[in-house]
């Protein structure tokens, strides 16, 4: 049975089924541009938080351009809600300093969790990647950082099929071994739409004696153009099954919700089948379809209590 015909399956057993112990789950979101963007964020924040996340991640623009819109967000995240969130950082176009002043400002504003990258080059994934000559050279390098300024928990990206700019899969463990030596705690990978792209790559991991966390990155699907796009910027597949499910809802979002719900939580739920315990889902600054797959997982806000 193919991918796109085992959902109802699935989703029944995972409704159905007593689990162990409930999923945990992290959730990312992006800084805002306008103000009715940032309502729409924290809307989004509100609706997720009774989930009781294990961290809520904050996005940081490429070549740095969304400092200070992901330091605000951050810092109002930490006064105004219990969440615990962990600041996107890259090496692209800073310098050390200017890098570590804006992890001592974390530390200070009582952020305690980070999740360190490298970055994109600024002429995008396809262009050579140059570090800044006074900068950190890789995200290796700016976790060993981070961890010499604080006891920062360092999560890292990780790619399950492989980084664009990576030529062999021993290069992509090895990549991985440096940051967990360095100081990271765990890996966080790109998203994928089939389980064994995932399992596979945790056996690879586990081959290599890396034991460490990986955590699956879940996108709930909301439009097959814009995720190509993103797709392509991180080596990412979108599969051809997906493509055809999606073609001709382009104007019928409802749908489009309904299949995406199904799919992703058909995906967590063989997830979940094969182990797995943590899920970081990219919001995208939009909680309907994550709420939807957490409840598939069977991740809810604890019941009101009953009125007397």
């Amino acid at each position: 049975m193919s991918e796109a015909y085992a959902v109802q399956g699935f989703i029944a057993e995972a409704a159905g089924r007593k689990s162990v112990s409930r999923p945990r789950v992290s959730f990312e979101f992006f800084p805002p541009k306008t103000e009715k963007l940032e309502e729409q964020l924290w809307e989004a924040i509100r609706k997720l938080e009774p989930l009781s996340p294990s961290f809520v991640s904050v996005t940081y623009g490429a070549g740095g351009s969304t400092r200070d819109r992901t330091h605000r967000t951050v810092s109002r995240i930490v006064k105004e809600t219990p969440l615990k969130p962990a600041a996107h950082l890259t090496c692209v176009g800073a310098s050390r300093g200017e890098v570590d002043d804006v992890l001592r400002a974390y530390w200070d504003s009582g952020v305690r969790a980070i999740v360190a990258l490298r970055g994109d080059p600024p002429g995008g994934v396809n262009t050579p990647y140059v570090p800044h000559p006074e900068g950190y050279a890789n995200a290796a390098d700016l976790v060993a950082g981070a961890r010499a300024i604080a006891p920062f928990e360092i999560s890292v990206a990780v790619h399950p099929e492989g980084h664009p700019a990576t030529l062999c899969w021993k290069a992509e463990i090895e990549n991985f071994k440096r940051k967990l030596d360095n100081g990271a705690v765990r890996g966080v990978t790109q998203f994928f739409f089939e389980a064994d792209v995932f399992l596979r790559f945790r056996d690879r991991l586990q081959r290599a004696g890396v034991n460490a966390p990986i955590v699956p990155g879940i996108m709930p699907v909301a439009n097959v153009e814009g995720l190509k796009k993103m797709a392509a910027g991180c080596g990412a597949t979108v599969p051809a099954w997906l493509e055809r499910l999606f073609d001709g809802l382009d104007d019928d979002p409802e749908t489009r919700k309904m299949l995406s719900a199904a799919l992703v939580g058909e995906l967590c739920a063989r997830l979940a089948a094969e182990g797995v315990e943590d899920f970081h889902f990219y919001t995208l600054n939009r909680a309907e379809l994550t709420l939807a797959i957490c409840r598939i997982i069977g991740v809810r806000a604890p019941l009101k209590e009953q009125a007397a």
